[in-house]
């Protein structure tokens, strides 16, 4: 639970809707550390989603750099090769 979370910061395209709201669904997983709330949280982890998305939409329209972009092909492709390295077996 929440390994996945990726860097969303200062990629060409810029992060869309759908993965700050990925990303803000992981987050409510691990800090309420249940992947399904009950149906007497279901609100409260509904509105926590919503709020981190906002929040975490907010932040990344404030966040400046003076590097250039990332290409998302190329951090994907590092990824898959240190997950080779890591996994790999002996």
């Amino acid at each position: 639970m929440c390994r996945n979370i990726k860097t969303l910061f200062n990629f060409d395209p810029p992060a869309t809707h759908d993965e700050i709201r990925a990303a803000a669904i992981q987050f409510t997983r691990k800090l309420s550390g249940t992947t399904r709330p009950s149906k007497a949280n279901q609100q409260a982890f509904d509105q926590a989603i919503d709020d981190f998305t906002a929040v975490a939409t907010e932040l990344l329209g404030n966040l400046v750099t003076q590097a250039p972009p990332k290409n998302r092909e190329t951090e994907a492709q590092k990824a898959r090769e240190r997950a080779a390295k890591r996994f790999a077996t002996q």
